[in-house]
């Protein structure tokens, strides 16, 4: 086959990056799952061209930390964009460092972003007419958790 007989590959247009505020980790314990915890979600900021507003508080980050280097991540909350819309995102992902980092990182202390694998795929649902292609695109994501907040930068899939 020729690079004619395939599309292209597809392109990543940035669509925003959030500036999540989290609280203290709600320690659940070890179950067969792994260890789970549940981080709530404080509010933040929404700052892209297609989308902007703010996080508003009450979501959570639904954690399973599975090994000393491996967190499964599955985070639920809602954006209010700046005309008014809400829009209900789950963003489901992975975190991977090694054991030292991931370590820091649960003590709530710094750790250089570079050193973490970070990636999500966050799901977008909104009634709002004017938003109706976050219901039907694909977007992916990049991470960096920091002591007090999580950012989060979203692309979408051309």
């Amino acid at each position: 086959m020729t690079t004619a007989d395939h599309p292209a590959p597809p392109r990543l247009e940035h669509l925003a990056t959030l500036h999540v505020q989290v609280g203290p980790p709600q320690e659940i314990g070890d179950t067969p799952q792994g260890r789970r915890r549940v981080i709530p979600i404080l509010g933040g900021r929404v700052e892209g061209a297609q989308l902007h507003g703010s996080i508003l508080p009450g979501g959570a980050d639904f954690q399973s930390i599975r090994s000393a280097t491996f967190t499964d991540i599955h985070a639920r909350y809602v954006i209010e964009t700046t005309e008014g819309h809400r829009v209900y995102v789950e963003n489901t992902g992975i975190r991977i460092g090694s054991a030292d980092d991931i370590a820091r990182l649960a003590q709530g202390q710094p750790v250089d972003p570079a050193r973490i694998y970070f990636r999500t795929y966050p799901r977008f649902e909104t009634a709002a007419p004017s938003l109706a292609w976050l219901n039907e695109q694909l977007f992916i994501g990049t991470g960096a958790r920091f002591p007090d907040r999580v950012e989060l930068c979203f692309y979408r899939v051309c």
